[in-house]
């Protein structure tokens, strides 16, 4: 038994140590209390906004000197501002519960892909100005003290995951969330399969940090053991989307710090488009990855490597690889994202994940991939013949085989265009470029001080709603009769629809006034007989089965969207007022979130886009097939129906706007448009019932796809001079570029 000196003498040990630091969270609620700012902390303690972000959700301690002037601002904040008489810090509370991980480097390093536990968060949903990782998380875990010593495991399976629990934390301890409740679709239940989620980001120090926080202990110094160890151990990857369909592969992220220790360059330079770059077939790690009997997809070892082999049985044995350095996640989609520290990565790709799909790809190549997910090419059927379950084609989807557009429906350098000697002319369903010609501004137009943009929320993504497309190949017919329930191509003269040249035409993307017979989509020559005038088809090419293809696409990515917004505080319940004053302020409440916005915004168009890729490279020629059209997926004409249905959607709102108020658009650009305002804020001109709610049929302003949000406001004669240009004012509307080149 020790004795009393001992016990002494331990106890005087354990208050010659430095303080503990109140929890993560407690930090983070003193200063909101104060009223600081992330920023503003970080200027007073010379460091950086993650680094405070790091502190307040346990990701990191700060070190001395900060740690000592943290410690003092803290007291003095605690001082001015108790958390209701309950103190900041839990004396001898364990190491969890104060903000520092569960299981460190060491303890778990004895087995691979060992849990380091949870990255440390707050105790409860983090307040307004938390970091953007502990935002995107749901309430944090704590390891079980039964999985403090790395676990055993059984080769060929998963690596047990420690057993989450819930914070022991009193709930009267923790700071108020003014954040909206994220949507329980952020968080489904954990797939026993999959413990560890669908995906990890790698750093160079042997740690995977996965969503929700937990860490992995990664020993690969090698592509090969990185694959092994992904397949065999880790517990990454997701379930499918469809009971027909397959599982997500598991996803790695490679920082630069990774890939330089893996063996690869940290940067994959070349003469060719980023997206087409890809290392030697003598590389060092591609000869490593053939010589582990591994393989690569025809795009070869690029920023998106998919490493796989061939599947055993229902066991898909591939790796998708995402190489930070080398661009894998594009800027514009990805807005601040590469700059992020591993948790945060982690963190907002699994939001992606979870809303939309494990990314395979750029975002467009992601919006592909989620149509096929979800409405997968084969179903399993019973062989009559030998009772045999068999591969057959699921009702709905486009099948396995790549089908042949119609000439009119294909591009120029297609082999059905150059093979033929087409020359009939083709589609031309584009989005909106049209500025009104300025000699049609009237006087009183001029005179008003302002021009405000309007901007669709996702309109493609509106127009995929219930839309009704072509499964099966085209037929081709002579003079048939218009029929507006059936998608397909039509040759149809409508130069003689005369409208108000005010307006654009809603027939042609330029918003000319078609001068003869030309090939429309099904929606565009339905609007033409919707507003009264004859249609006479010459020909068209139709397609006898249909379905609405997009319809699971469409819905998935709109729950994506709104609950996305939901949770930067753009919520469905805001009037008008209180939603332009969020949508002002949304992206900066949380840059993680906003990036996950805009990867959905992104997947959407660029989806829509992959549905008619044009070749790639310096070497094609025409008349040459390229790889794209090997996809069933290279559908140029439910492009067109898309992009159609959108046109058409935006010049019935045009139309009824002038109808209501007598207004008429500036200049129109794809789902921007602009209007001249007595006023700074779309509530000068937008149409309102006498009761205050928005009138139907026009422009409305709210989160959900097809309505409007505010894009940008100008002067008046900032608009008209760019008019008189040439230029597009919706193009410059949100201001800092109008002196550009449109062309560039």
């Amino acid at each position: 038994m020790a004795s009393e000196e001992e016990l002494f003498a331990s106890v005087d040990e354990l208050l010659e140590e430095e303080p503990q630091l109140p929890r993560p969270a407690e930090r983070a609620r003193l200063r909101e209390a104060a009223g600081i700012t992330q920023a503003r902390l970080a200027a007073a303690l010379k460091t950086s906004t993650q680094t405070v972000k790091n502190w307040e959700n346990g990701r990191s301690e700060p070190k001395e000197p900060r740690l000592s002037a943290y410690q003092r601002l803290l007291k003095g904040w605690a001082a001015k501002y108790p958390a209701h008489g309950i103190p900041a810090t839990a004396p001898g509370a364990p190491a969890a519960a104060q903000g520092t991980p569960a299981l460190t480097h060491g303890a778990s390093a004895a087995a691979p892909g060992a849990v380091h536990g949870p990255a440390p968060a707050p105790a409860h949903g983090p307040a307004p100005a938390a970091s953007s990782a502990t935002a995107l998380r749901p309430e944090p875990v704590e390891a079980s003290p039964a999985h403090s010593t790395a676990p055993v495991h059984t080769p060929g399976t998963p690596a047990p995951s420690a057993r989450p629990r819930r914070s022991a934390t009193p709930r009267a301890a923790q700071p108020p969330s003014r954040r909206p409740a994220r949507p329980s679709s952020a968080a489904p239940a954990a797939d026993p399969r999959f413990p560890h989620g669908p995906l990890a980001v790698l750093d160079g120090h042997g740690s995977a940090y996965g969503v929700d926080g937990i860490v992995l202990d990664c020993p690969a110094t090698t592509v090969p053991e990185l694959v092994e160890w992904t397949l065999r151990e880790s517990g990454l990857g997701a379930p499918r989307l469809h009971r027909h369909g397959k599982d997500s592969d598991p996803l790695i992220v490679l920082t630069a710090d990774a890939a330089v220790k893996l063996g690869l360059p940290e940067r994959l330079e070349g003469h060719e488009q980023r997206r087409s770059l890809r290392l030697p077939d003598d590389h060092p790690v591609v000869k490593q990855v053939k010589k582990a009997k591994w393989q690569l997809t025809q795009r070869g070892f690029g920023p998106w490597a998919r490493v796989f082999r061939t599947a055993q049985g229902n066991q898909r044995q591939c790796v998708q690889l995402a190489i930070l350095p080398w661009d894998a996640l594009d800027e514009r989609s990805w807005p601040g994202v590469t700059d992020m520290e591993p948790a945060d990565i982690a963190c907002v790709l699994g939001v992606y994940a979870r809303r939309v799909i494990t990314p395979r790809g750029s975002t467009a190549v992601s919006g592909l991939e989620l149509m096929t997910a979800l409405r997968p090419p084969t179903r399993a059927v019973r062989d009559e013949a030998t009772g045999n379950w068999v591969p057959g084609h699921n009702p709905g989807s486009l099948g396995t085989q790549p089908m042949d557009p119609a000439p009119p429906e294909a591009t120029q350098e297609h082999p059905v265009v150059v093979g033929s000697g087409w020359s009939g002319g083709f589609l031309d369903e584009e989005a909106y470029q049209w500025v009104r010609d300025v000699d049609l501004l009237t006087d009183e137009e001029c005179h008003l001080p302002w021009a405000v943009g309007l901007d669709l929320n996702t309109a493609f993504l509106a127009a995929a709603s219930r839309l009704v497309v072509g499964l099966s190949a085209p037929d081709h017919f002579r003079a048939p009769a218009f029929n507006p329930k059936i998608p397909g191509s039509w040759l149809v003269d409508l130069s003689h629809v005369a409208l108000d040249p005010r307006l654009p035409s809603p027939f042609t993307p330029s918003g000319e006034r078609p001068t003869g017979p030309a090939w429309y989509q099904t929606h565009t020559v339905a609007y033409a007989q919707e507003l009264g005038h004859n249609v006479q088809p010459l020909e068209a090419y139709l397609r006898r089965e249909t379905g609405a293809y997009l319809d699971p696409w469409h819905d998935r990515l709109k729950t994506a969207y709104v609950d996305t917004l939901a949770d930067l505080g753009v919520t469905r319940d805001l009037d008008d007022r209180q939603f332009l004053a969020a949508m002002e302020r949304h992206k900066e409440s949380d840059p993680a979130l906003a990036a996950v916005l805009a990867a959905v915004k992104a997947t959407v168009k660029g989806g829509v886009g992959k549905l008619r890729e044009r070749p790639q490279g310096r070497r094609y020629r025409d008349g040459e097939r390229w790889p794209a059209l090997e996809r069933p997926t290279w559908r140029p004409d439910i492009r067109a129906a898309v992009i159609s249905k959108a046109r058409i959607n935006m010049h019935r709102k045009l139309l009824n706007m002038a109808a209501m108020t007598g207004l008429y658009p500036l200049a129109v650009l794809s789902d921007c448009v602009v209007y001249p305002s007595p006023g700074p804020s779309p509530l000068d001109f937008l149409p309102y019932a006498a009761s205050g709610k928005p009138q139907p049929g026009g422009f409305r302003l709210g989160p959900s796809p097809g309505l409007a949000k505010l894009e940008g406001v100008q002067e008046m004669l900032w608009a008209v001079d760019l008019m008189e240009k040439g230029f597009n004012p919706a193009r410059h509307i949100k201001g800092g570029d109008a002196v550009l080149d449109e062309g560039e």
